[in-house]
């Protein structure tokens, strides 16, 4: 039980300055305790400061808290754990030698001497206050963590001259160009209604504008990637972008007429590759009665069969 209050004490201290979730567990609770060399004897006004180094750490877990890791864990303790603490400030990295080269078998680490204070107030009436003071002196690395990716995310220049940003990689790219060289071509002054995001699940969403055609989405129907309203032709334009998974196949068409079943305006499935290489991939899959664009060859549509060109079948 005295390990396992230890640990419980240690994952708090970690939320509370403010660790990302994905630095909220054991094995960080264990590498912090190993740089208070805090057994689980030891109160936490007794914390030290000690230079440790990754193997030592796991060491540590392993005869103070009966935690073993296997030894090819060395790069996960470094990488996923030991790497936001010393960003975050709550470890020095080669203090007593900081030209230490990087990766060197050497490199150690160490608590922060600010940080040692405040975690020596752990428990006692001084913590709360401590802490608050404490954060005011520094970012925590969670919010520093959500600015990072805000700066990275990708802008995507929507037709009303308005600006949505997205997480960025490939999948997003392609959804860039749906609504920035697609949409002008083909539904020269769409409406962007929705578009996926992989970083959140509703990306943008103008939720209004849908249900004045007649269409309520809840959390369980998957959206198609990108949903544009054209209104001169009173068309809504449903569109998957691939990059890695499949197209408007002949389930995925099932799908989205069910999800869309209300839709006042007519339905036109639309399958979006970044290029008719990658779309040679997946020839076999595309449903018929549909339209394939790719980002590669903006200014031509691929249409397979059906009676009309662009436009929906009732």
């Amino acid at each position: 039980m005295a390990e396992e209050n230890k640990i419980a004490d240690a994952l708090q201290i970690l939320g509370e300055l403010g660790m990302p979730r994905a630095q909220q567990n054991d094995r960080s609770a264990l590498c912090l305790l190993a740089l208070l060399n805090l057994t689980k004897e030891k109160s936490w006004t007794k914390a030290e400061k000690p230079l440790v180094g990754i193997t030592p750490m796991m060491e540590f877990a392993r005869n103070h808290y009966g935690k073993l890791y296997a030894p090819n864990s060395r790069e996960t303790f470094r990488r996923q754990t030991i790497h936001q603490m010393v960003s975050a400030g709550i470890a020095l990295y080669n203090p007593d030698n900081p030209s230490r080269p990087v990766n060197s078998p050497k490199a150690v680490y160490q608590i922060e001497a600010y940080t040692l204070r405040l975690l020596r107030s752990f428990g006692t009436a001084a913590w709360n206050k401590n802490l608050e003071k404490y954060l005011k002196t520094r970012q925590t690395l969670t919010a520093r963590y959500a600015r990072e990716r805000e700066m990275k995310k990708l802008p995507v220049k929507l037709a009303t001259g308005d600006t949505i940003r997205l997480s960025p990689g490939d999948h997003s790219e392609l959804i860039k160009a749906i609504i920035e060289e697609f949409a002008p071509r083909f539904a020269p002054g769409g409406v962007l209604i929705y578009a996926g995001d992989t970083g959140e699940k509703w990306g943008y969403f103008d939720q209004e504008v849908l249900a004045k055609l007649g269409v309520a989405v809840d959390g369980h129907g998957k959206m198609p990637d990108v949903v544009i309203y054209y209104p001169e032709r009173r068309w809504l334009l449903l569109v998957e972008s691939v990059t890695s998974h499949g197209p408007v196949d002949g389930k995925r068409h099932e799908e989205l007429a069910r999800l869309f079943a209300k839709s006042r305006a007519g339905l036109v499935y639309v399958t979006a590759f970044p290029s008719r290489a990658v779309m040679s991939r997946y020839l076999g899959e595309i449903a018929w009665e549909t339209e394939v664009w790719c980002a590669d060859a903006p200014s031509h549509l691929i249409h397979f069969n059906g009676a009309r060109f662009l436009g929906p079948y009732e």
